[in-house]
């Protein structure tokens, strides 16, 4: 199950006590404060995984609870540290800190950590507070407490290409052909429920780009009709839009209004989508009427238009180069 928000507890461990104990062996007269210091609590640690790409694991463990640290013993034996728990989540997740919904961290760096929460400190035994005035002293520390508190996460995919279009415009068609994704494909509006990611590998240089197929729109999405904001949001952190049309129109719609509501949709919903490079792919180009649309799209709307057939896998090695210069040539430039 695709999750993209969820709500979370999150406990570091408390440090442990310190103790408070006195040598006492045979033979040996003056003994004095020998009691060790309480360990570390354990921090609470998200970290970004290239291998997670949902935060359903959390809506599940919605309490993150680190383990404290152990207390402090005689013979000046320190308690033992707590290990971090540490959790995995997806590359885009935002956390907030609630009910403020202020923003902590966005975490996208494959690999980076971040401490949610910090254990307490461990307290001090008696030993530390000897001194040349104080030979026997009975003070030790408490433990600290670990931070706590309630947070948010939501995830805003990461993609090198987001593929945006009408339901049943043939994004899932596209994507399985483009890479080893396996999405849902059905004659049916909203087949596509979650975002999909899948991976178009270059065998000449070994090199890879990510694609996401966000669900389909429909008018009003900017307001939250249909699918709305939900997945809207995943769009922003694509690198590249391809902006994927029926040309053929096979629901009875009209390929030029098709694009128009898009790029009025995502502007209505954050202008700088709009900023992002887009390309133009005209799919089903081998059905009926498709030839004949696109010579009047053309005439209304200009710059270079890929015509494939996702089904027939036509026209694709043209696409797949051109994301190729747009994305990986960038990269290395």
């Amino acid at each position: 199950m695709f999750v993209d928000r969820v709500k979370i507890y999150a406990k570091a461990g408390d440090g442990g006590n310190g103790c408070v104990s006195f040598r006492r062996e045979k033979y040996i007269p003056k003994g004095g404060p020998d009691g060790g210091n309480g360990g570390d609590g354990g921090n609470v640690v998200l970290r970004v995984d290239k291998d997670t790409n949902h935060l359903s694991d959390l809506l599940y463990q919605s309490r993150l609870i680190a383990k404290a640290g152990e207390s402090g013993r005689g013979k000046k034996q320190h308690g033992r540290s707590a290990s971090s728990l540490v959790v995995k989540v997806p590359p885009g997740t935002m956390i907030f800190r609630m009910p403020e919904h202020e923003r902590v961290v966005d975490l996208v760096q494959i690999g980076e950590e971040f401490v949610l929460c910090k254990g307490g400190r461990g307290g001090r035994g008696n030993a530390t507070f000897k001194s040349s005035t104080h030979q026997a002293p009975r003070e030790f520390g408490y433990g600290q407490a670990g931070e706590e508190g309630k947070f948010a996460l939501e995830l805003k995919t990461v993609a090198d290409v987001g593929l945006v279009g009408y339901p049943n415009a043939g994004k899932s068609t596209l994507l399985s052909k483009l890479s080893k994704a396996n999405p849902k494909i059905a004659p049916y509006p909203f087949t596509t429920l979650t975002p999909i990611l899948g991976t178009l590998e270059f065998s000449d240089d070994y090199k890879s780009l990510r694609i996401a197929d966000i669900p389909g729109l429909v008018e009003g999405a900017h307001e939250n009709v249909g699918l709305g904001h939900g997945f809207l949001r995943h769009i922003e952190r694509c690198r590249l839009l391809a902006l994927l049309i029926d040309m053929a129109g096979t629901e009875g719609r009209d390929p030029r209004e098709d694009y128009a509501q898009l790029l009025k949709e995502l502007e209505l919903y954050n202008p700088d989508i709009l900023k992002k490079p887009q390309i133009i792919v005209a799919n089903k180009m081998d059905c009926e009427g498709a030839k004949e649309n696109l010579k009047k799209f053309k005439r209304k709307f200009r710059g270079k238009i890929f015509e494939i057939s996702a089904q027939k896998e036509e026209g694709l090695e043209e696409l797949k180069q051109e994301l190729y210069r747009l994305i990986v040539h960038a990269v290395r430039a």
